[in-house]
């Protein structure tokens, strides 16, 4: 059995091109890049004080955030202190725990301000989420 070294392409083209097979790899890439869902995470950015006693808690919560601008958010929408008031009376019937956080550079006469409505209203189960270091 004799194999042929030098095979012709058909009809004697001797090099095969693959211009055409890169630019559909360029396509795809482009389509599919373009139909791909980037997840973007929204919220507020803060940077949470770090310490070292910190623990992990893994219970349903009540979150307020207080941002580097002293702006107070309950769970993600921005409000002023007498609507903070009444939010927090409603959540005062039901016994849920809050989470406070605070940006390191927030006041901490407003955590403290915030801290003190809670007790006021009979709240017990007071949070304040750190980082850990």
């Amino acid at each position: 059995m004799r194999f042929r070294r030098h095979i012709e392409l058909e009809h004697g083209l001797k090099q095969i091109d693959i211009a055409p097979l890169i630019n559909m790899v360029f396509l795809l890439l482009i389509f599919f890049m373009l139909t791909s869902s980037f997840v973007m995470q929204t919220g507020i950015k803060i940077n949470l004080p770090k310490a070292i006693t910190s623990e992990i808690t893994k219970f349903e919560k009540i979150e307020i955030v207080v941002s580097a601008g002293n702006l107070t958010y309950f769970n993600s929408k921005v409000v002023s202190t007498g609507e903070l008031k009444n939010l927090l009376k409603q959540v005062s019937k039901r016994q849920q725990p809050i989470l406070i956080k605070a940006d390191s550079r927030a006041s901490l006469g407003r955590v403290v301000e915030i801290w003190d409505i809670c007790r006021d209203l009979g709240i017990t189960q007071i949070n304040i989420a750190t980082n850990q270091e």
